[in-house]
């Protein structure tokens, strides 16, 4: 007789306990910026909305973003550190190809030995890793896990390209996820389009820059070409995300989009028919887009500043270079 396998189950339902964020420690206004790409502060922000944005010291990488923003989630959550056992960053912005930001994370929080992997969906990251997190879980892989969005794209900026130089920030968030007794987490709706794989990328690759073939490589994007698809793709996407939660546009608290440019944010909720009561992330004025970060930062934010929102209803939907997207409604911590 041959033996039966055993398989893992997990608890039903899993929500979002907390968050925790670490922002790179300079300002850097539009005017500091505007020199080389010959613009202007007025031009940047009508364009983008932003008016200032961070980045981090020289010294500072997204190791260090990640494992400030993880250990503040972790506090908060009031789960012990040695008690979460999968960590996941997503990321771009790993100093080194191996090993992973994640695993030096779990160890600095003090998760060690937790399972950790980083993951590369870019702007899309922190939602995939959400939905991630969330299928572990249930699935009795983990029980208590750590998601991160980590950045430091100043490292990866042309100051002279006019194309996303000057959008570009540094920063981590973070969220811890558990079980709970009810829903807090519904379906991702996410998916990828390579064919567009050149709309947002990096212009050269390291071992083009190792033989000399190609300076520093940096992110360039088509600009109106991803405005277009931000804009007309991913409001589908948004609506998708609504119906598969079972809620409608009007049952939500908060609207929480990657930050890539407010106009594409105010164009979402015109498409979505956001009601006046739903609180948008709006974290781009001052923060700038920090890619996989960019959702988790403005989550911290928003209830920093608006604590009456925990326990509402949250649509988050992150979209970029691949191109990749993600979107899910999720309840606030």
């Amino acid at each position: 007789m041959t033996a039966t396998l055993k398989q893992a189950t997990g608890p039903q339902y899993t929500r979002i306990l907390s968050y925790g964020a670490a922002r790179g420690e300079n300002a850097v206004p539009n005017d500091d910026l505007v020199g080389p790409i010959d613009s202007s502060d007025e031009w940047i922000r009508q364009r983008t909305g932003i008016v200032t944005r961070v980045r981090a010291d020289k010294g500072t990488d997204a190791i260090d973003l990640a494992s400030a923003a993880g250990a503040e989630a972790i506090e908060k959550s009031g789960v012990a550190a040695s008690d979460v056992d999968l960590v996941i960053v997503a990321t771009i912005s790993n100093p080194r190809q191996s090993p992973s930001v994640s695993a030096i994370v779990a160890d600095r929080v003090g998760a060690n030995p937790a399972a950790a992997y980083d993951m590369n969906a870019a702007c899309a990251g922190y939602a995939y890793a959400i939905a991630q997190a969330d299928a572990l879980i249930r699935a009795g892989a983990a029980r208590y896990a750590l998601v991160i969005g980590a950045e430091k794209l100043s490292d990866v900026v042309d100051p002279t390209d006019r194309s996303i130089s000057f959008l570009l920030g540094d920063g981590a968030g973070a969220a811890l996820i558990g079980p709970s007794e009810t829903p807090g987490i519904a379906p991702a709706v996410w998916g990828s389009d390579g064919s567009k794989s050149e709309v947002v990328a990096m212009n050269g690759t390291l071992t083009q820059f190792r033989d000399g073939e190609v300076p520093w490589p940096t992110l360039r994007q088509e600009g109106p070409t991803v405005f277009r698809w931000a804009v007309w793709e991913m409001a589908k996407v948004a609506r998708e995300a609504l119906e598969v939660a079972g809620v409608e546009a009007s049952d939500l608290a908060a609207f929480i989009p990657h930050q890539a440019n407010m106009r594409i944010i105010d164009e979402f909720a015109k498409q979505l028919k956001l009601p006046d009561s739903t609180v948008i992330a709006r974290d781009i004025e001052t923060t700038g887009n920090t890619s996989a970060a960019s959702i988790p930062l403005a989550s911290h934010r928003l209830m920093t500043e608006h604590p009456e929102l925990s326990g509402g209803l949250a649509l988050q939907i992150g979209f970029g270079a691949g191109l990749v997207f993600a979107a899910q409604v999720v309840v606030l911590p």
